[in-house]
């Protein structure tokens, strides 16, 4: 007897939209399906071998394409001077140098950079010895919490050796000296120093101690 809810015939209306999927015993012997890759092989088309230079050492790495050097500094290397805030390249908290320029590591894919050299706030220090923008960070009380510190330091590097090259700023004279350096004012300070954000607002003071610094290497005015 033949279930009220089913016609008689339903067992080879299956049997027959099993043989036009391809899904039971209709399907053609001769059809080819793509093997899907295994894991290891996925990762192993996802990555790449790469070389860093951080503060100096060689690393050797195999990485994801899509790791960024934030990450790579963080997460593989345990270096966690540099911060993510927004993960966007707006707060500054990341900032490190390459090559000797201050760039947002979160925007950095680390695949990019092979080869290249970067410096983040724990390469700033001569052995003891800090940095002279630590110290001034440090005598002028420039920093609160601290979390945005490390990329304000590093961005501080990069400004001093941007003004010392003479790249000009927005609020640089349009009739400054071409190629020589450029004098940093309070005012080239602020704006050169404005892609990093700090929360608790000490910007006062690290105005006054990039200037205390940038004084004693005569490019300040």
């Amino acid at each position: 007897m033949q279930p009220t809810n089913q016609p008689a015939d339903a067992g080879g209306a299956r049997a027959a939209g099993a043989a036009r999927s391809g899904t039971g015993a209709g399907t053609h012997a001769g059809t080819a399906t793509a093997r899907p890759a295994r894991p290891a092989e996925a990762a192993a088309e996802q990555s790449s071998a790469l070389v860093l230079h951080v503060n100096g050492t060689a690393y050797e790495l195999t990485l994801d394409h899509r790791t960024t050097v934030l990450d790579v500094l963080r997460e593989h290397l345990g270096l966690t001077g540099a911060k993510k805030g927004c993960d966007h390249g707006q707060c500054g908290a990341c900032t490190v140098l390459v090559e000797g320029r201050r760039a947002n590591s979160c925007l950095m894919l680390a695949v990019a950079q092979d080869g290249r050299h970067i410096t983040t706030i724990e390469g700033l220090a001569d052995g003891e010895r800090l940095h002279p923008l630590q110290e001034a960070f440090v005598e002028r009380d420039a920093l609160q919490c601290g979390y945005c510190t490390p990329g304000q330091i590093c961005s501080a590097v990069g400004v001093l050796q941007e003004a010392a090259d003479g790249f000009p700023s927005h609020v640089t004279p349009a009739d400054a000296p071409q190629g020589g350096p450029v004098q940093l004012t309070v005012e080239e300070i602020r704006e050169r120093m404005s892609g990093n954000l700090c929360r608790c607002g000490a910007y006062p003071r690290i105005v006054e101690a990039v200037h205390d610094v940038s004084t004693d290497q005569g490019v300040a005015s």
